[in-house]
């Protein structure tokens, strides 16, 4: 007789050290059975040929995981020079290789190039639907689909260390921004051609892959001591304003209702919280003054 595993209504968010060889996906179910977790979501893919910062959100964290999906990003790059690659990384079969030539100072004025808003065509090997199915069930078939340069933005880019045919890069870019594109742009500003050989995500908006867990350690963990590890769901908006409102507007607003507070004047989002500090969910401010509720946690009410 089979037994059905209970599942339990735990919200928070976890930062995985994902680990390699594994997509992103089945990093995420093995982090929602060892937490038993009714619901869950991660924050942006890494492929499996990439490791790092993957913020995984449980239960009501859900609620806000898009913020993260759409924040600034940073990863360490190696990149090798002088070959191409059918996927752009170091998975694809080689297509083209090239003589390296390419000086410190070509490769400084390269990087320099980069930075700042660019324009970045998807990958055919990348996660991006048309008409359905993922491009890379398209580029497996040997089909290729044209796709629109899209618009993204390279913070900054630092070179670590450069040995004449690889270089390892530091890279803060915004969200949908392709590293193993830019690696292969790089590759073609030189004339020698580029492919990824490794990723590793080190930031998303303001966590950091030093105070993430991986799935080892968790494993080692009680079910008691991984819910320890787990951030508040408001760890997610943490950049946004606050405030507090009394019990009475609590009681109303937690069942969808407009509440007023004296004095009030925000722009935008902001997080509410209970006069306890229980942090209740998001919310804006009317035109008329009152408080709107945009996305509230349910199991505060």
């Amino acid at each position: 007789m089979q037994f059905k595993r209970i599942k339990r209504d735990i919200s928070g968010i976890l930062l995985l050290d994902k680990p390699l060889g594994i997509s992103s996906n089945q990093a995420l179910q093995i982090v929602k059975r060892l937490f038993q977790a009714a619901k869950a979501g991660h924050t942006g893919s890494l492929d499996p040929l990439a490791s790092g910062l993957l913020p995984i959100c449980l239960g009501e964290a859900t609620k806000f995981s898009h913020f993260l999906l759409d924040s600034d990003k940073s990863y360490r790059a190696l990149v090798t020079l002088g070959s191409t690659t059918t996927t752009g990384d170091a998975e694809g079969d080689v297509i083209e290789r090239s003589v390296v030539t390419t000086t410190q100072d070509e490769l400084q004025a390269a990087l320099k190039k980069m930075v700042g808003d660019i324009l970045q065509v998807p990958p055919m090997y990348s996660a991006l639907k048309h008409g359905g199915k993922a491009l890379y069930e398209y580029a497996r078939d040997g089909v290729e689909i044209a796709r629109e340069a899209r618009p993204v933005k390279i913070h900054a880019i630092t070179l670590e260390r450069f040995d004449g045919e690889q270089f390892e890069i530091v890279v803060s870019c915004s969200k949908g921004t392709y590293i193993r594109t830019l690696a292969e742009d790089i590759g073609k500003l030189l004339g020698c051609g580029a492919h990824l050989g490794g990723l590793r995500r080190l930031t998303t908006a303001h966590f950091n892959l030093k105070d993430a867990v991986t799935i080892e350690q968790l494993d080692q963990m009680s079910l008691e001591q991984r819910d320890e590890v787990l951030l508040g769901a408001d760890a997610a908006i943490e950049d946004l304003p606050q405030i507090s409102i009394d019990a009475d507007s609590t009681f109303y607003l937690l069942r969808g209702q407009e509440v007023w507070k004296s004095g009030l004047r925000m722009e935008g989002l902001f997080r509410i919280y209970s006069e306890e500090g229980v942090f209740l969910g998001i919310g804006q401010q009317t035109s008329r003054g009152s408080i709107a509720p945009k996305r509230l946690l349910r199991q505060v009410i």
